[in-house]
């Protein structure tokens, strides 16, 4: 693929489209083209743009959900932890999280039942089991807090792992445009009729499909109703999550998840090796999702309890950025937002025939699990559909990935690039960490801290970046390792 791809103006059918790309259009796009659907995949902007890069970056079991009786979703939720941690490496990793005890707040015995569940709900081979451990002066927690929970969940790149599932479904034979918005979606004798309007291009296209899917988030109903004609199921609650970025505030590699009298929990998480990240908030939202930000008020709420919690005292000053996410959630809207189900649902409308599919909720933890329920779903319609191999099937960039052993043949072939910049390119590209390095040259000069020409070809041309938004916030991290000025000079450098 190029910078500023081809778009031919008809094609044959397709089998299914689906419509967003976030992590659930992405996972059902990687799903039907893996069992043999032909697929089209169309988002407005750029994949993960929206609430699919701005969550917490965890892939967990949920178990504050437990209190909420919500045993299958975590279950479920669990389970997916050890089949991600196979199927993307490269992206996954455990960690260990310290929940303080607060005796006002929550039990003991409480807490030790939740985590009884946490560790028998599903089989676990790679994650450690929970222990009570002995909080220390050096953990930087206040002296009152003497005793944690510890247990086991997964940190993730929330935006690469939509990346890998997009990149998946285009290896197996899918169209996958990013900046192609979707007009509107009609019926047409015996097929879908789906317009498209292509950024990239500047041109109007129609494709076809047997079926559609409706993956588009905080949109689902709103899309539904105004580009379908169809009426949704349900009206989504929108549900605003904010975070904090701030200077690392403890040494280890540990996350924490502290409690406040109002019943929530906040995680403090490390990131990227020099930060602490803090969030989230559950806020009620209206608004365009898009322009979703973090209020005085939610900057003040995660302050406040983290302050209350760590010797170190932060300050809006320490706020080296946010951001923020809005979550679709659908039920009762009187309900509060924290008490609001994390659960998800697949509406499946047809007429004549054509199916259209509409995702309402979900959480990044579960998503391959919803994206198998959706094909599942379509299954009637298409009777050479292949059974399901994504719990097995391992992304390129994670098929055969020993990180030590790469890292050391890495650091051979290319002694001039530093033990940094190696981890980086490992964590987010695995394997094909020797993709994007093939064309690099050892006399030739970064364009910023260790940023090659190479890297950034090799985003635009495989991983369909098109802006520098999209290399330094979402393809990668770079917007919180180079200044202002290195990335400036990264976005004159795309071609």
């Amino acid at each position: 693929m190029a910078r500023n791809p081809s778009f031919p103006q008809s094609v044959k059918p397709f089998d299914v489209i689906v419509i967003g790309g976030g992590i659930n259009g992405a996972g059902i796009a990687c799903e039907a083209a893996s069992r043999g659907l032909s697929v089209g995949l169309y988002e407005a902007k750029d994949f993960a743009v929206a609430t699919s890069s701005a969550s917490s970056k965890l892939i967990h079991g949920g178990l504050r959900y437990l209190e909420q009786y919500e045993f299958r979703l975590v279950k479920e939720a669990l389970a997916e932890r050890e089949v991600l941690l196979n199927k993307a490496a490269h992206l996954v990793k455990p960690m260990r999280f310290r929940l303080p005890h607060h005796a006002a707040l929550r039990p003991k015995w409480l807490i030790k039942a939740g985590l009884f569940l946490y560790d028998h709900l599903a089989r676990r081979s790679v994650l450690q089991p929970s222990k009570t451990i002995q909080l220390k002066t050096s953990d930087g927690l206040k002296p009152q807090l003497t005793t944690a929970f510890e247990y086991s969940d997964c940190w993730v790149d929330d935006a690469r792992l939509v990346i890998s599932n997009i990149k998946q479904a285009f290896f197996d034979g899918a169209e996958v445009r990013n900046y192609c918005e979707v007009l509107n979606v009609s019926r047409q004798d015996a097929v879908w009729k789906v317009e498209l309007h292509d950024q990239r291009t500047n041109t109007q296209v129609t494709r076809y499909a047997r079926a559609v899917v409706n993956a588009t988030g905080p949109w689902a109903s709103d899309f539904l109703e105004q580009r379908s004609g169809e009426k949704s199921a349900h009206k989504m609650q929108l549900i605003k999550g904010s975070h904090l970025i701030v200077n690392q505030l403890y040494q280890g590699d540990e996350a924490y998840i502290l409690q406040n009298s109002d019943k929530r929990v906040v995680f403090v998480i490390p990131y990227l090796d020099r930060f602490s990240m803090i969030g989230t908030t559950d806020i009620p939202y209206q608004g365009d999702p898009y322009k979703a930000k973090a209020s005085q008020d939610e900057i003040d709420y995660l302050l406040d309890v983290c302050n209350q919690h760590f010797t170190a005292q932060l300050t809006q000053s320490d706020i080296i950025d946010s951001f923020s996410g809005v979550r679709p959630l659908f039920g009762d809207p009187n309900v509060l937002a924290q008490q609001q189900s994390r659960d998800y649902e697949l509406v499946l409308s047809c007429q004549h025939t054509l199916p259209i599919l509409t995702v309402y909720g979900g959480k990044l933890t579960t998503y391959r699990k919803l994206a198998q329920r959706a094909i599942d779903q379509l299954a009637p319609y298409f009777g050479s559909l292949q059974p399901s191999i994504s719990a097995n099937q391992v992304f390129t960039e994670a098929n055969g990935l020993d990180s030590q052993q790469l890292h050391h043949q890495l650091s051979e072939q290319y002694p001039f690039l530093s033990q940094t910049c190696l981890s980086r390119l490992i964590h987010a590209y695995g394997v094909e960490s020797w993709r994007v390095l093939e064309h690099l040259r050892a006399d030739e000069a970064p364009i910023a801290a260790e940023v090659y020409q190479c890297e950034l070809d090799y985003l635009q041309q495989q991983e369909w970046a098109w802006t520098g938004e999209d290399i330094l916030y979402r393809r990668s991290k770079l917007c919180y390792q180079l200044t202002p000025q290195e990335q400036k000079l990264i976005e004159q450098s795309l071609s």
